[in-house]
């Protein structure tokens, strides 16, 4: 069977903080007189789905079935990325907050692609007790319809909506429903995402979770072990930029430590790499692929969206001859 067939419609959960990404471009061709500042002359705006969003996308794109569940504000921006998130064909439960603004990441950049300055408009306390029950209504739900091979994903941006209780709430349910759990971490604790069937920090929140500092293979390979050790996780998936990535997989009793080269051909921009990462990886799993298969896949997803601007995402044909059909 080919990968694309097997990876067709296979049913992901996402659950995490969904953010709009707003894109200003025009030129800059002199300084204000007011002060020592470039001036952009306006000429188009791109609206692109951001955080959690982006790894719905990313799944999506490589031909899986996403399953959206979030929080956003009762706002313009909200609104917005609710008509980008039904454009793109994605199934989606966005929990309304009218007490926080949407999350939305305006960048101001030149027409060849250099950012210029970035305006955030976010709230990062946690939602209230009220909203992160509705969360976890409609994302035990959504599991409880993914069936015949799936996987949940955790996208954690500390932006409020993946709470300590949350994500153990989370896990016992996937657990449950037998459906592996990818966690996206964006917090030095790991043992906030215990119970995980693996977790992907990138390069310097392993450093933090590990205690240590990673030059190395051999630093990347202690590093992933004290992480496992202290996440209370079965995997654990590193990555590392221009390093590539490290695996140490404990999945089904197994004990495999692997460095992946990084697959990149040219790095434009690093903006939601770890999206497509995490989309990739879970949707392999889901679909049957070894967790090194699916990290391979994850690699050469990767590989693809650095070499693009902003946040984006990766379709098969760009990854190249189909490794794990």
């Amino acid at each position: 069977m080919s990968l694309a067939s097997r990876l067709q419609n296979r049913r992901v959960v996402i659950v995490g903080d969904v953010m709009l990404d707003r894109f200003l471009f025009g030129r800059v061709d002199r300084i204000s007189p007011e002060a020592p500042v470039p001036v952009l002359r306006f000429e188009r705006e791109e609206r692109r789905l951001g955080g959690a969003a982006n790894v719905a996308a990313n799944v999506r794109s490589l031909g899986g079935h996403p399953v959206l569940v979030g929080v956003a504000g009762a706002d313009e921006w909200g609104a917005a990325l609710r008509k980008e998130l039904r454009s793109s064909n994605i199934e989606a439960s966005l929990i309304e907050d009218a007490s926080r603004p949407t999350t939305c990441k305006v960048r101001l950049a030149t027409s060849r692609n250099q950012q210029v300055a970035r305006i955030d408009y976010e709230s990062d306390s946690d939602i209230d007790q009220p909203l992160a029950a509705a969360v976890l209504t409609a994302s035990l739900a959504a599991l409880s319809e993914t069936t015949g091979g799936g996987a949940l994903i955790i996208s954690d941006y500390l932006k409020g909506v993946i709470t300590a209780p949350t994500i153990a709430a989370l896990v016992a349910g996937a657990k449950k429903a037998g459906i592996p759990v990818v966690a996206d971490p964006k917090t030095p604790d790991a043992s906030r995402y215990r119970g995980a069937s693996v977790i992907t920090p990138n390069h310097h929140e392993a450093e933090a979770m590990a205690h240590r500092r990673i030059r190395t293979d051999d630093d990347a390979r202690e590093a992933a072990r004290l992480i496992r050790e202290r996440a209370g996780v079965e995997s654990v998936l590193i990555t590392r930029g221009e390093h590539g990535m490290w695996l140490l997989d404990g999945s089904g009793g197994t004990h495999v430590e692997e460095a992946l080269p990084a697959s990149a051909r040219e790095v434009s921009d690093v903006t939601g790499a770890g999206d497509t990462v995490v989309a990739a990886l879970a949707l392999g799993i889901a679909s049957g692929l070894t967790l090194l298969e699916a990290a391979d896949l994850a690699n050469r997803a990767a590989g693809v969206v650095v070499g693009k601007f902003g946040a984006a995402t990766a379709t098969l044909d760009e990854l190249g001859p189909d490794r794990a059909g």
